[in-house]
């Protein structure tokens, strides 16, 4: 075995070879132990990013050895720095912002030794290689499994997908050629491509952020939504379930209206909100402003359809019926606009239509719950049982542990008894 690597010693290339070939299946089993445990640390966190891998190669390893020695000499240093990145794995994520969870994750799964933000020194003139490198210990029972392994240390690289294509790009433009001074309008034009991709990266970021904005947006419109449409359908069903799903005193009618100006994603997140805080004036406002803009028919359908949820919340049911009715001339596909509006015939007590209604959700997507669940209903009212219990037994094979369904199972059983 050669002296401790650490040390300054003069340097036997063959000898060096043969033992890191030696050493080499270790690394690479130890390795793939390492990724097993990477991936599993960051998937139980809800993270599924892509993972590469590799063990250095020798003559990689050589190179930066002898860059190691030279650094030290110079230094009047008589150790030499170890590489720590023999054992590599990057973590390759799709957004900037899941960069730190990432790195949040890691740092809850292995001790850190040290974390270098590669790139992050630059200003905003220059543009280069940027990567998160997390220098993690190797986990006590993989070293005692491997008794041979000399390594403490492995590293993590954390990058984004634009960032990663980039190292690739660089490293064999840039470190595998030597520019000399000709080379200028490549560099140019290198730096260029990079702030396209560092500037895309932040795009999509935005994207991404605004995504989840308005998903949560209409996560809350669609529970109030909901329990108003509870109140309102199951109330004479079930009471004591209805009691406490009372939507409670509105708020404070607080106006945000953006005014016809705004693009349409602005005006679209604003009455979302103003739609969220029940302030259904401002919502309906803000989008009729957006229908006002003539946007194409697949929008100009998804806020009908919004509008008319904003019409149904403040009870004016026929402008939430023909809203409804709009969104199916411009999207014939759209099993909620039927569904909705046939909520909006059984509020009103008209039965036949609401069942019309129900037909065509399911005609479109014969598997939904809900509108199985509510024609159901509608046909207890129309006092047609038989076909009440057979769409309650339809809509209990998709969900049979639905505890509203299983109660009008019984209610309909119990009136075929009579």
């Amino acid at each position: 075995m050669i002296a401790s690597m650490n040390e300054l010693e003069p340097l036997n290339r063959s000898e060096l070879e043969e033992r890191y070939e030696r050493l080499f299946p270790v690394y690479k089993a130890v390795l793939d132990q390492l990724c097993e445990r990477v991936t599993k640390c960051l998937q139980d966190a809800g993270i599924h990013p892509t993972l590469k891998s590799r063990v250095k190669s020798f003559p990689s390893w050589f190179r930066k050895r002898i860059l190691l020695l030279q650094q030290a000499r110079a230094a009047g240093r008589k150790t030499v720095k170890p590489i720590n990145d023999v054992l590599a794995v990057r973590v390759i994520c799709p957004f900037m912002g899941d960069l730190e969870w990432v790195e949040t994750e890691l740092s809850r799964c292995f001790k850190v030794v040290e974390v270098e933000r590669k790139g992050a020194d630059r200003s905003f003139r220059e543009f280069g290689y940027e990567s998160t490198h997390i220098l993690v210990e190797i986990p006590a029972d993989l070293r005692r499994a491997e008794k041979s392994l000399d390594l403490g240390i492995f590293e993590i690289q954390v990058r984004t997908i634009l960032q990663d294509a980039w190292a690739e790009v660089e490293h064999e433009l840039v470190y595998k050629a030597e520019f000399n001074p000709f080379d200028e309008p490549m560099k140019r034009k290198l730096a260029a491509l990079n702030a396209n991709l560092s500037l895309s990266d932040i795009i999509f970021q935005e994207l991404r952020d605004y995504q989840h904005r308005l998903t949560n947006e209409l996560d809350k419109r669609r529970t109030n939504f909901f329990r108003k449409i509870e109140k309102s359908i199951d109330e004479p069903f079930f009471p004591e379930r209805t009691e406490d799903l009372s939507l409670g005193a509105p708020a404070p009618a607080v106006s945000e209206y953006p005014g016809c100006e705004s693009s349409i994603d602005e005006m679209l997140v604003a009455a979302l909100n103003a739609h969220n805080r029940d302030d259904y004036v401002a919502a309906i406002e803000t989008y009729s402003c957006i229908l006002s803009r003539e946007p194409k028919p697949e929008i100009a359908a998804l806020i009908h359809k919004h509008r008319g949820m904003a019409y149904f919340a403040e009870s004016r049911y026929a402008e939430a019926i023909s809203d409804f009715s709009r969104t199916l001339d411009l999207d014939p596909v759209c099993y909620k606009a039927a569904y909705y509006r046939g909520v909006v015939h059984s509020v009103l007590g008209d039965y036949t239509a609401a069942v019309r209604d129900f037909e065509t959700a399911l005609d479109i997507h014969p598997y939904h719950f809900y509108s199985l669940y509510r024609r159901s209903q509608a046909y207890f009212h129309l006092g047609d049982y038989p076909k009440a219990l057979a769409d309650c037994e339809s809509a209990l094979r998709l969900d049979p542990e639905n505890e509203q369904a299983v109660k009008m199972k019984s209610l309909i059983l119990d009136r075929l008894r009579m």
